[in-house]
């Protein structure tokens, strides 16, 4: 069983829609018993990293979801917000991520003579830099996923860093460690792409 972490923040119905399309059983919960249960965990998340972080906190899951994902080593999938508090801090407030992955988050910088449009919008390249990887298994060349998103991912430990996106300049947009998957766009916009990676993430994704 997949459960999707529910803590107010996210479009948590369109993943649960794209993991029944690949066979999953997926629930949406933020209850103790039945995260502790689940097979995998997915974070999803819409909207600004504090408020993300003190809802977690709010409903108790920040703690709880240390306890699942770095003592019991169960796999979770970071989608978009979601991703970006699996890191250590974010430009975009004052609060702590869940530190996770050595990686912070950064506002998209528009610099001359091509300014960027922020926010980074709509559909763009995935380049694995692992393509040998369970999840980016049978997900069609070149990859293109659907962001939304105007800060972005920056490691500071670069074997961490499984996928780059052009904007402006390369940007990670797949990060991962051992048990922990991180991805800034959204699989479930995706159709046959974000299709793909979920069903992977379900069928085949233990680690990195």
């Amino acid at each position: 069983m997949i459960a999707i972490v529910d803590y107010d923040v996210g479009n948590v119905g369109s993943v649960q829609n794209m993991l029944r399309k690949v066979g999953a059983q997926a629930t949406i919960t933020r209850d103790p018993t039945v995260l502790r249960a689940a097979d995998k965990l997915i974070l999803p998340g819409v909207g600004a990293f504090d408020e993300a972080v003190h809802n977690l906190r709010r409903f108790e899951l920040f703690d709880l979801l240390n306890e699942l994902v770095q003592e019991e080593g169960k796999p979770i999938l970071g989608v978009c917000l979601g991703a970006q508090l699996m890191t250590k801090s974010s430009e975009e407030g004052s609060q702590a991520g869940f530190g996770w992955l050595d990686a912070r988050i950064v506002k998209f910088k528009s610099v001359s003579p091509q300014p960027l449009r922020i926010p980074h919008m709509g559909w763009n390249l995935v380049n694995p830099v692992r393509p040998e990887l369970e999840i980016f298994q049978g997900v069609a060349r070149p990859m293109r996923f659907y962001f939304v998103h105007s800060y972005h991912m920056v490691v500071d430990s670069p074997e961490i860093a499984l996928a780059h996106t052009p904007y402006g300049q390369d940007f990670c947009s797949v990060l991962g460690k051992g048990n922990i998957l991180a991805m800034q766009f959204h699989p479930e916009k995706s159709h046959s792409y974000g299709l793909q990676v979920y069903r992977n993430f379900v069928e085949r994704f233990q680690s990195c």
